[in-house]
């Protein structure tokens, strides 16, 4: 066999190192945009070519050697600054372009997100977006995402943040359910009511309030209802269904207490620790940030700036 120049192996090697950081050939098979079976050719062609077993294959996993592991070891940092160059020229031409790739919390993404998309994609004809619904967030870079958008108390330190907005929750119903039951005229008073709490593992249902205006002390109520849930669409729905009071973030009731449909209950009252106080849009480490990418997140900061609605209503 015609042993092969060190140039006609740079895309094989580049090949290796989208297969280390994605974990699996099928995933960098999509992240290449190419079949499983041209990864897997491709890693086989660089195998015969060196001499050496690159890749362990089983029915369960996939990983690289010693001598696989200290190729892209040696190699990635070179390739990883290629793209940035590339990109950056690319982005030279003026009109923010390319694709961006979204992870974003199900309710939040939903509720506020997704309408704010179309906008974009207008005033940008040139991008693209991929928009993936859910709550997790693991490795972004290692799945291939340029951004998350989450709701969260802090965020980890692999990553780099921009905050979009503020937020909050608030203590709702319906005002059918506080006809029947009454108002509670302070936090204590939540311990005689149905209360719609958002689920965690391992957590017992407390809200935790601290007066709105000046100063006081907190005070921690358990709470009790019929339903419990991980996700604040279903606690606002049973609220408007009249069956409790739910604590929700603000981007989820904001609309319903617009409209009437639901009302603050204890606005002297604000809940303490139990959503996070800010939006952000999380992107995983990288000197080099495209323009595309940028431009969205400019867009969503300008675009939710003002906040969420808190209502107006009066039980």
């Amino acid at each position: 066999m015609k042993e092969r120049r060190v140039d006609e192996l740079w895309s094989h090697v580049h090949w290796l190192c989208v297969l280390s950081s994605m974990g699996s050939f099928t995933a960098a098979a999509n992240r290449l945009g190419v079949s499983k079976a041209a990864v897997s050719q491709r890693i086989r062609e660089l195998e015969q070519a060196v001499g050496m077993t690159l890749v362990r294959r089983t029915t369960r996993s996939t990983r690289l050697t010693e001598a696989g592991q200290r190729l892209v070891e040696t190699t990635e940092p070179s390739f990883v600054e290629i793209e940035r160059n590339v990109a950056g020229v690319k982005d030279l031409a003026g009109t923010p372009r390319g694709l961006i790739r979204v992870t974003v919390g199900m309710a939040l993404g939903r509720q506020q997100i997704a309408p704010l998309v179309p906008a974009f994609l207008r005033e940008n004809p040139e991008a693209r977006i991929e928009m993936e619904f859910s709550d997790r967030l693991s490795s972004l870079a290692r799945e291939g995402f340029d951004l998350a958008i989450r709701h969260v108390s802090s965020v980890p330190d692999t990553h780099v943040a921009w905050t979009l907005c503020e937020t909050r929750a608030l203590l709702v119903a319906s005002r059918t359910y506080l006809r029947r039951r009454g108002p509670p005229g302070a936090p204590a008073d939540l311990a005689r009511h149905d209360c719609l709490h958002y689920l965690r593992a391992g957590e017992s249902p407390t809200w935790t309030f601290e007066p709105a205006r000046g100063k006081g002390a907190r005070t921690s109520v358990a709470v009790r209802g019929i339903l419990a849930a991980n996700n604040s669409e279903a606690l606002r729905e049973a609220a408007l269904r009249h069956l409790g009071i739910a604590l929700l973030p603000d981007f989820s009731a904001s609309r319903d207490l617009d409209a009437g449909r639901l009302v603050p209950v204890l606005p002297d009252w604000r809940s303490v620790g139990s959503f996070g106080e800010r939006i952000y849009a999380i992107r995983p480490y990288s000197q080099y940030v495209p323009r595309i990418v940028q431009a969205f997140v400019l867009y969503l900061r300008s675009t939710l700036k003002k906040g969420f609605a808190r209502g107006t209503g009066t039980p």
